[in-house]
């Protein structure tokens, strides 16, 4: 069974699953004191996870420098000391944030900031290069984005970074991105058995871009942890409060609309004794073999259970059909 992907055209071989970051951040408070991190974390038990990650075969780590203002890519750095030729580090830039008081500042697309802010990452993470750095300004124009082209080529040439990519979710952006200089190499998207974007799939099979799947078990939504009797996310989590891009919750609570299709799917993904949430990750590493889910983990214990997957593989084409006809069954229903 391949456990491995290839990192679009940079040629960066990296696990099938990889580890996202965001979560062992900690906290990060905006201007208004909402809060855009996952609450509290143990340092201790976020670097146990890291290591236990690395054991099970994950070599890709998906981190950035806004994440608990810098804390996830400290954390990160301790985890890796005398490790880091076992990982492939992906960072990103564009948002700014305040490391002593755990403000996000807002955001900066200018090339010097990404100059500016790839050595504060490299500061943090211990290391003298990343190996793909992500521009994580999601809605930024395309304009705005080719601007940064030949100063992320000027890096690559410079041994600062391997490869380069944007988070973003709209395919005509990522196309003009992706087609400025040879050295992008993904796409970092939202996508899950929830939330597909084929065109934006489509696009990185056509340009030879790898898909990192941010967002591969909905926010927890696809881990069976939330929903009705279950747990509820704290009042320093994002999900607490649910921001206008996080349409899996509603302060707190799973949306119903959404919780009744994990449902009416769960059978599915769990039929050859998989858990909800390796289903979810089996059904994304069979939707594109171009796709590396990064889900978060805080546990040792959720470390196990995602990256178990990678022993599992896709799911298999009977169960995966099964899924899609259930999703083209609920796509059709008419609104309740």
């Amino acid at each position: 069974m391949t456990t491995t992907r290839t990192l679009g055209r940079s040629g960066i071989e990296v696990s099938a699953i990889g580890m996202g970051c965001w979560a062992i951040g900690g906290p990060l408070w905006g201007a208004n004191g909402e809060p855009f991190g996952w609450g509290e974390v143990d340092d201790d038990e976020s670097i146990r996870t890291i290591h236990r990650a690395l054991d099970l075969g994950v070599t890709l780590f998906d981190t950035s420098s806004n994440y608990g203002a810098g804390h996830s890519e400290r954390v990160l750095g301790r985890a890796l000391a005398g490790r880091r030729d076992r990982a492939v580090i992906a960072t990103k830039f564009g948002n700014r944030s305040d490391e002593a008081t755990r403000r996000a500042l807002g955001s900066d697309p200018s090339p010097a900031y990404a100059v500016a802010s790839l050595e504060e990452s490299l500061r943090r993470l211990g290391t003298d290069h990343v190996d793909l750095y992500q521009l994580h300004l999601g809605v930024l124009p395309a304009s705005a984005a080719l601007d940064l082209v030949d100063t992320l080529e000027d890096l690559v040439s410079q041994g600062k970074i391997r490869a380069y990519g944007w988070s973003t979710d709209f395919p005509d952006a990522a196309r003009a991105f992706a087609t400025a200089g040879p050295h992008c190499a993904a796409i970092q998207l939202d996508e899950s058995v929830l939330a597909d974007n084929a065109p934006l799939l489509g696009l990185c099979e056509e340009l030879d871009l790898a898909s990192l799947c941010r967002g591969p078990l909905a926010m927890g939504l696809l881990t069976g942890k939330y929903g009705p009797g279950g747990v509820r996310p704290g009042a320093d989590d994002v999900r607490g409060v649910t921001p206008e891009w996080l349409h899996w919750f509603d302060n707190g609570v799973p949306a119903p609309e959404w919780t009744d299709r994990v449902e009416r799917i769960r059978r599915a993904l769990t039929a050859d004794g998989r858990t909800l949430a390796q289903g979810a990750l089996g059904w994304l590493l069979a939707r594109s073999p171009r796709i590396v889910p990064i889900p978060g983990c805080r546990t040792v214990a959720q470390a196990e259970e995602n990256f178990g997957t990678l022993a599992l593989g896709p799911l298999d084409p009977d169960a995966y059909a099964e899924v899609e006809r259930l999703l083209t069954e609920l796509r059709a229903a008419p609104a309740a």
